[in-house]
């Protein structure tokens, strides 16, 4: 197998979730800057352009993040970060969509409309005109997120999942975008210091090193 990762928070997802099951797998670097993922080589594995992408042995591919993670910890192990039960998977599951709806698509939205509007205006359709309430949409999200995760320490609990790697990926993500975490939000912003305090949010920082190597 080999993953094929670069910048940007969805391929961070899949590199914290490997550096915190131990799956080790074959890497490559892709250049989205220079637009090396909408090159024929590379959109023939994944028609849409999209990294990360998991080309398996026999040639077929899994592109987006949570997918990936989910294929890797079935196949692979590390399967405590999805569940070790129905129930746990099922949760994980769950707090992952939350994360998605209610953070992840308005953040990259707001983004793509805004900061991000010179890099994507080209290829996808983006919304300018709408991306002050896309920001404000991901905030809220944020705020409800807030309260799932109290006392924590993780957002299932005492269970550190799959859930909690993708909300840091984004939190630090948009810290970077112009939408940073409301420091009015305590548990966030304690939970985020768990997180970032882990092996994982270290190693997974620089996707061009490799998993193990220094930061």
């Amino acid at each position: 197998m080999k993953l094929y990762q670069s910048l940007g928070p969805n391929p961070r997802v899949v590199l914290m979730y490997l550096a915190e099951s131990g799956v080790q797998v074959d890497r490559r670097f892709v250049d989205i800057m220079a637009a090396e993922n909408r090159q024929p080589d590379f959109c023939a594995k994944s028609p849409l352009g999209h990294t990360p992408l998991l080309e398996l042995d026999d040639g077929n591919c899994i592109a987006e993040s949570v997918a990936i993670c989910e294929y890797l910890g079935e196949t692979l192990g590390g399967h405590a970060l999805l569940g070790a039960t129905a129930e746990e998977r099922g949760r994980t599951r769950m707090l992952v969509r939350i994360v998605d709806q209610l953070v992840v698509v308005p953040m990259t939205a707001g983004f793509r409309g805004a900061e991000g509007l010179p890099m994507f205006q080209s290829r996808l359709l983006c919304l300018p005109d709408a991306a002050g309430d896309l920001k404000r949409l991901a905030a809220d999200g944020l705020v409800q997120v807030d309260r799932i995760v109290g006392a924590g320490p993780w957002l299932a609990g005492e269970r550190f999942s799959l859930a909690d790697i993708l909300l840091y990926s984004f939190v630090e993500f948009g810290a970077m975008v112009g939408q940073p975490l409301d420091p009015a939000l305590a548990n966030l912003a304690a939970w985020r210091d768990r997180v970032a305090a882990r092996p994982g949010a270290v190693a997974s920082a620089n996707p061009q090193l490799g998993i193990g190597e220094p930061a």
